[in-house]
């Protein structure tokens, strides 16, 4: 791990880029206090945990579901994968809207 100050990392961005990706996440300041942390993800599945690990929104739903859970609202995995399948199914037998594809004239 490096710690560099901002005005460093500004100045040699594609630098620090390669430094995080090999070396490690890179600890960036601003006068004197770090400000921000540049990280290089290993794969989209590193990328998606770190993302949802830092949105409220997310969390504010896994507390919210967690709750319900304990509360005994629940269902069980085969309900869910049930749920999801007649979903799927549902949504795949409805005709697609063309208007995404047209082209602006």
């Amino acid at each position: 791990m490096k710690i560099a100050p901002l005005a460093d990392v500004k100045a040699r961005l594609s630098a620090s880029l390669v430094e995080c990706g090999t070396d490690g996440p890179v600890l960036i300041t601003r006068n004197g206090k770090v400000a921000a942390i540049l990280l290089a993800p290993k794969d989209e599945e590193d990328l998606e945990r770190l993302v949802l690990a830092h949105s409220r929104r997310f969390l504010a739903l896994l507390e919210k579901s967690r709750r319900s859970i304990k509360a005994g609202r629940g269902v069980s995995h085969n309900e869910f994968w049930k749920t999801v399948a007649l979903r799927h199914k549902a949504n795949s037998s409805k005709p697609r809207s063309s208007k995404a594809f047209k082209s602006a004239s």
